[in-house]
């Protein structure tokens, strides 16, 4: 069997959901999904499929670091490279799967478990109050989560509401003043009381503080006991986010951003947080996540991925998921987007009463519904053109 064509397609929903579809000459063929890759990632692919074409698509690890290392100038540690290869990674597994009538975790050594527990990021912001956090949050428990996250920095990507409104956020000052560092601790307790004694809570800042501004929110966040406290730095600062995680009893929890084993080694080894989280549909794919979630294993640390992707990603992730001995908890983004089930062919939603249940079919085990998926198709992008 060979490859004999690699094509894309982007649809927009958390971000820009590109599509990768390889086929082969024994007319078998493999959907893999990316994120935050943008037009470079499409751009990237289709330059890297004339390489890969008349290639052997059983061959993933081999095909992935061949065309890494011969691209080590271009790119081939972190960023958009990474993630194009991500997309063509998964499609492989996809198609591997499909092609020997087994579902991708068979092709991983097996399972560890049969059901994936999953959190929802619930998109409460600080301006709500409140009776509108209680609102949301009722939403995701009757939904059937256990766990969910929600966002503690102020004005992050154009959050609004009306106790935040009057509030003037310089946008490029790591230092929150009194009021606003009162105020995140108080949307944490808001949440967690709205949430119930039963339900873990998590919190992200998307890197928005100062070292000491990070420390002390932290430790007044100590008595909610939650589920973890999400990048308040950017976790490139090793020694920093060290400093952090020491200094306080709330979990910390980073890695989104960072691409390959090699971006995460530091971050483990040298306990800089006490849970990471690789975006597996971009930071390497699914092999290169076991590696990580490996290395991770070695220092009793968990293993929690961030994901903001479709159905066709998230139940990627959920199969490396089930095959991780330290796998906590894995992430769904798209609370307020209507397409979530109906862009999988069977039209269902994958998560019943927060948990996803690994299929047994081959491959990922899901079928993407393109007459849907168009639908949303991303702007300035072609649908699975040669």
């Amino acid at each position: 069997m060979k490859i004999t064509s690699i094509k894309t397609a982007a649809t927009s929903g958390h971000c820009m959901h590109l599509w990768v579809k390889v086929e082969t000459d024994a007319g078998i063929t493999g959907l893999g999904e990316c994120v935050h890759g943008g037009h470079q990632a499409i751009a990237i692919i289709r330059d890297l499929a004339p390489r890969l074409i008349g290639k052997d698509p059983f061959a993933i690890d081999a095909l992935f670091e061949d065309t890494r290392r011969s691209l080590v100038f271009e790119g081939g540690f972190a960023g958009a490279l990474i993630t194009a290869l991500t997309g063509i990674e998964i499609a492989l597994w996809d198609l591997k799967g499909k092609a020997l009538n087994v579902p991708i975790y068979e092709l991983m050594g097996g399972k560890f478990r049969d059901k994936i527990r999953v959190y929802a990021d619930c998109e409460v912001s600080p301006g709500l109050n409140m009776d509108e956090t209680k609102r949301v949050v009722d939403e995701i428990l009757e939904r059937g989560f256990t766990a969910l996250k929600i966002d503690l920095d102020i004005f992050a990507y154009g959050h609004i509401g009306s106790e935040t409104e009057h509030y003037v956020k310089d946008r490029f000052n790591m230092t929150p003043n009194r009021w606003e560092h009162d105020r995140m601790v108080q949307l944490a307790e808001m949440v967690v009381a709205a949430a119930g004694p039963e339900i873990e809570v998590a919190t992200d800042l998307h890197t928005r503080l100062d070292k000491h501004s990070a420390i002390r929110l932290a430790r007044d966040l100590e008595h909610l006991k939650l589920m973890w406290l999400e990048e308040p730095i950017p976790p490139e600062n090793i020694d920093t986010m060290r400093e952090i995680t020491a200094a306080t009893s709330t979990p910390i929890c980073a890695g989104e951003n960072l691409y390959l084993r090699h971006g995460f080694r530091d971050l483990i080894e040298k306990h800089a947080v006490d849970i990471i989280m690789p975006d597996i549909p971009k930071c390497g794919g699914l092999s290169e996540c076991r590696k990580i979630a490996n290395m991770a294993e070695i220092y009793s640390m968990p293993f929690a991925p961030h994901n903001v992707s479709s159905p066709i990603g998230t139940m990627a992730s959920a199969h490396v998921c089930a095959t991780i001995p330290n796998f906590l908890i894995l992430e769904f983004h798209w609370t307020q987007r209507d397409y979530w089930t109906s862009i999988i062919s069977d039209n269902r939603d994958i998560i019943e009463n927060g948990y996803i249940t690994i299929p047994g079919t081959p491959g990922i085990g899901l079928t993407l519904n393109e007459e849907v998926a168009k639908q949303h198709q991303y702007p300035g992008t072609t649908w699975f053109e040669d």
